[in-house]
């Protein structure tokens, strides 16, 4: 994408991938994406990278209207994309099963040197966005399982972005769930 939509001036993970690649850090990069809405503009930027695989649960129908399924990359990066299209009313148990039985295996599997996370807590349950219903516990459970594959792939840690969440207390309580299972999930 060229412009700014929807709620985004700047993607903070496209310039976080920029930055560890000009660093010369990391060059393959998994992109880590919970938010409510698809991260349309983080797709199209690296729908043609092979090094960059790119993995999300967002509701759908919702804004921006893409992240279906058999969106997978183009060219020499198809199968680098996975995308998982949460319905509304969909909880913790359709979500953590998308990304433990479905989206972490597929990172794991890409190797990547660095992961990065869009950190949207709009999925949750009592956010006044959307319809998803997912719990703090929810969000735990993905963050435990994203920092034991972390340990797995042998990487120092895991980078989280702060996205998407409107409701301030459900935002922080989430987050500070977020970090303490990731911890948890690095320490095995």
């Amino acid at each position: 994408m060229r412009r700014s939509s929807g709620f985004c001036l700047l993607n903070n993970v496209a310039i976080a991938v920029a930055a560890l690649r000009s660093d010369g850090l990391a060059t393959r990069i998994a992109i880590v994406d919970w938010d409510v809405h698809h991260g349309d503009g983080t797709q199209s930027i690296f729908d043609a990278d092979p090094d960059l695989c790119y993995t999300s649960t967002h509701q759908w129908p919702l804004f921006p209207g893409s992240g279906l399924n058999e969106e997978r990359g183009t060219g020499m990066a198809v199968g680098t994309k996975h995308n998982w299209p949460l319905p509304p009313g969909s909880g913790d148990d359709v979500c953590v099963h998308a990304w433990i039985d479905d989206l972490l295996p597929a990172l794991v599997a890409f190797q990547p040197e660095a992961i990065l996370v869009s950190a949207g807590y709009d999925a949750h349950r009592s956010d006044p966005l959307a319809n998803l219903e997912v719990t703090k516990a929810g969000f735990g459970a993905v963050a435990h399982a994203l920092g034991s594959a972390s340990r797995r792939l042998g990487l120092p840690g895991v980078a989280l972005t702060l996205e998407g969440g409107y409701d301030l207390e459900a935002l922080r309580a989430s987050a500070a769930t977020t970090v303490r299972e990731l911890v948890a999930g690095r320490a095995g």
